[in-house]
């Protein structure tokens, strides 16, 4: 449904910033933020949460750190400053945004 894919491409942009938030609180690692993400209402898969970190990682957003976690390697995302920069500009876009629709 045409619907669901706006939807979708909004809500990607609301993921970006749950994912800042969060990596600026502490390190992050995807199953986590998978189970983060669901109990906000977001339902996405694995396949579409890695690829997100991978290129907020190469747009120097997050920075990845491996840390072996029981043997296995577990990929954990911090924010960095220019990160940081981008959550302080949603931040405020957001609130101006959610000010003016719920007046």
């Amino acid at each position: 449904m045409e619907e669901d894919k706006v939807l979708r491409k909004l809500f990607l942009g609301f993921i970006h910033i749950h994912i800042l938030h969060h990596a600026n609180e502490e390190p992050i690692y995807g199953t986590w933020m998978l189970e983060e993400l669901r109990e906000h209402g977001y339902n996405i898969s694995a396949g579409t949460l890695y690829p997100i970190l991978h290129s907020m990682e190469k747009d120097g957003l997050l920075h990845k750190e491996n840390q072996n976690v029981d043997g296995k390697i577990r990929k954990y995302y911090t924010v960095t400053q220019k990160g940081i920069a981008v959550l302080i500009e949603a931040r405020k876009k957001a609130s101006e945004l959610f000010k003016e629709i719920n007046e």
